[in-house]
């Protein structure tokens, strides 16, 4: 899944590469990616690109005051082209959800792998009219994202820490991946309660969550569309890394499997050693 990171990335390479730029096309390979009615595709035609911001992880393309937010959810994809081809896809017939053509003949195309399909694209006057971007946290990479702020994100939340990192309404950009990352750096439990941690803790994970977020993002900045994720993939420290060793002690990278994702933490550098038990089988770990 496209995080933070990825999806800054996205944001940078478009906001450059679509300056001066307008909108000639817009082509729905999929009804069911757009999830607003009005205004209709046909509004964006003709319209700048005026700037491209980044919500959490929604990518927001204000074209003219009409906005073209877009969600890439699990398995979602943008893919950019310096020459479209001129062949208009059809509804159903292609396995791109969303294409956008630009007046310089380039454009992009949102595609989609598997079968449970969540990528979401939204036409809207506002940002604020998305409704996963009207809930949206702060983001962890802002300025005023400060180790007060993120301390009192945490006190009283009976919520186990891992949650907490990927909830988006608590904070906006980090998922399964990262938060599996950001928590080796901290050496933390994924399953600590956030109310339970002490100063320390608090303090090492602000610190691997602005470090680790911000690390990924110069990774990621100037990579096009293409390579942004084998790049994610080969960052990675122990997230889709089982059996592999620890970076940081040399331990086996282990993992918690859940019905449809997964988690991977070091036993040594965050569990005091011990192995967490899946949650099919027997209790977590505190």
């Amino acid at each position: 899944m496209p995080e933070l990171p990825e999806v800054q990335a996205l944001v940078d390479f478009l906001g450059e590469r679509l300056a001066g730029l307008a909108v000639t096309g817009v082509e729905l390979g999929s009804i069911s990616v757009l999830k607003t009615f009005t205004p209709p595709p046909s509004a964006l035609v003709g319209a700048p690109v005026d700037r491209v911001d980044r919500w959490g992880k929604f990518i927001d393309l204000d074209c003219g005051g009409t906005h073209l937010i877009v969600h890439l959810a699990r398995a979602g994809w943008l893919r950019f082209s310096e020459k479209l081809p001129a062949t208009v896809i059809r509804p159903g017939k292609s396995p791109i959800a969303l294409r956008v053509r630009l007046s310089d003949g380039s454009g992009f195309d949102l595609t989609e792998a598997g079968t449970k399909k969540s990528l979401a694209a939204y036409l809207v006057a506002s940002p604020q009219d998305v409704p996963g971007i009207a809930t949206l946290g702060p983001d962890p990479l802002a300025e005023d994202f400060t180790q007060e702020r993120f301390r009192e994100l945490l006190d009283g939340r009976r919520m186990q820490i891992k949650g907490l990192l990927r909830d988006q309404s608590t904070l906006a950009g980090v998922g399964n991946a990262y938060s599996d990352e950001i928590l080796n750096v901290a050496r933390l439990s994924p399953f600590a309660l956030a109310a339970t941690l002490g100063e320390e803790d608090i303090v090492r994970l602000y610190a691997a969550l602005r470090d680790t977020l911000a690390g990924a993002v110069a990774a990621a900045s100037g990579k096009p569309a293409a390579e942004l994720k084998d790049a994610k993939r080969a960052g990675m420290r122990v997230h889709g890394r089982t059996g592999q060793a620890c970076p940081a002690c040399g331990d086996v990278v282990r993992e918690v499997s859940f019905a449809d994702s997964f988690l991977n933490y070091c036993a040594t550098c965050q569990t005091g050693g011990k192995p967490l038990a899946d949650r099919r089988t027997s209790r977590f770990l505190k």
